[in-house]
């Protein structure tokens, strides 16, 4: 009986030894995570506030729409020549010639032909004629105007410079240099030798160039379609203080259809076009 119950002793704490034993080997075992692995970023950290910062500026901007961008043109540099602000782009449709800013003393333009419109006299000087896109558009403005009952004339376009110099000259003789210079430019200060400008008469006026020509049924028709043919009443009332000169309701200029219908609906002057606004 000793015996049995020693052999049961026996068998118990080998039995409890094992268990014991069981579990001191579990507390040893390595816990393997459920987790997925997730790789290492080089640097083995997370951007700072700094980084975040650098990487912003790396960011590259979308280009804006190009039908956002100001297409307004800019106006030309002048250079000094002999003491005068001279332009520098005589060709351009848009040139700017006024007391400020002088057409070098040589320009001729290259494309000068004579306009198919009635003038006021026969004979075949150089004011018949205007640069080609120019002529062109004026054509197609007299047509309109015949068309609508309106009978006017061209009077006076290209001038050269050596013209236009026997012209004021001859305008100083009659009145002072001061007052002369309020309708009649300086050589090289004119807008005739760009053969852009054309002045307009009419028989109702006797074909003279005086402000009453704006009154006139021709003078308003003028005023009100010049535009849509690309041309600017280039010395408007009221601007001498931006042009230098006096109201001429008779003298067209040639800017492209899009500016003269810009010009004319804001009732501006082609100085403040290019944000100029003092004579």
């Amino acid at each position: 009986m000793k015996s049995t119950i020693k052999i049961v002793l026996t068998i118990y704490a080998i039995l409890l030894v094992f268990v014991i034993s069981g579990c001191f080997y579990k507390s040893d075992v390595e816990v393997v995570s459920t987790k997925p692995d997730i790789p290492k970023v080089e640097g083995d950290s997370m951007p700072s506030k700094e980084q975040d910062a650098d990487n912003e500026s790396d960011i590259v901007q979308t280009p804006s729409d190009p039908s956002e961008e100001d297409t307004t043109p800019t106006l030309a540099e002048v250079i000094d020549v002999n003491g005068l602000a001279t332009i520098t782009n005589e060709t351009d449709i848009l040139v700017l010639v006024n007391k400020q800013r002088n057409l070098p003393s040589d320009y001729i333009p290259s494309d000068l032909v004579e306009p198919n419109v009635p003038f006021s006299f026969d004979e075949k000087l150089e004011k018949r004629k205007m640069r080609k896109e120019s002529s062109e558009a004026l054509e197609a403005l007299f047509a309109k105007a015949k068309e609508d009952g309106i009978e006017i004339v061209a009077q006076s376009g290209y001038r050269s410079y050596k013209t236009q110099d026997a012209i004021f000259k001859s305008n100083v003789k009659r009145k002072g240099e001061k007052e002369a210079n309020k309708s009649s430019a300086y050589p090289g200060q004119s807008e005739h030798q760009t053969g852009l400008a054309m002045d307009i008469t009419s028989a109702s006026v006797n074909y003279v160039l005086e402000e009453i020509f704006g009154e006139t049924p021709e003078g308003l028709w003028l005023a009100k379609n010049a535009a849509q043919f690309g041309f600017i009443i280039r010395y408007p009332e009221d601007k001498t203080d931006i042009t230098g000169y006096v109201y001429e309701p008779w003298h067209v200029r040639y800017v492209g259809k899009e500016v003269a219908e810009e010009i004319t609906e804001q009732k501006i002057t082609l100085e403040e076009f290019f944000g100029l606004n003092k004579s």
